[in-house]
């Protein structure tokens, strides 16, 4: 189990980052064969990032929603990341593929992404006795005090 940090903490990361949310949702709850491949694919892909240090991702979490699943992802950049999608040696194009084969527009499986360009200053985030999670795993988890103590303040220690 993850260790808890009693208390109020955020998160603070240098320069802009990304995050970048993606997911699957299922649409006909009684199509297994069409949507656990889906829901399979996402693993590998997250095991090849973090074993590649230079590939400018950074952290994921994993989300469950009523009818799929989702992660959050943190990259150092859009670059980054529309690199990783479209390498031709990485897991996410044959994966991509695979979903378009099998899945194609039949409707059964749907997949999303939303994807955030975050500046300096432009973020701000508190935990409450939690684990390191989202940000304070990408990037660094410092206590929330002084100057990330409120929210207005938190937001201005991430311009500097």
């Amino acid at each position: 189990m993850a260790k808890v940090f009693a208390g109020r903490y955020s998160a603070t990361i240098g320069g802009p980052f990304v995050v970048f949310l993606i997911g699957m949702r299922v649409n006909r709850l009684w199509a297994l064969h069409k949507w656990i491949p889906v829901a399979r694919a996402m693993p590998p892909m997250l095991r090849e990032l973090y074993a590649n240090k230079e590939s400018g991702f950074l952290h994921a979490e994993f989300v469950v929603t009523w009818r799929g699943v989702a992660t959050v992802q943190y990259w150092r950049s859009f670059e980054h990341l529309h690199a990783y999608a479209h390498a031709r040696d990485a897991k996410h194009l044959p994966a991509w593929a695979a979903y378009n084969r099998a899945v194609g527009g039949n409707g059964s499986v749907g997949v999303w992404h939303e994807t955030y360009q975050v500046s300096p200053g432009r973020y701000e985030c508190v935990y409450a006795n939690m684990p390191r999670w989202g940000l304070a795993a990408a990037g660094e988890h410092v206590p929330a005090v002084g100057r990330m103590n409120d929210a207005k303040s938190r937001m201005r220690a991430a311009e500097e």
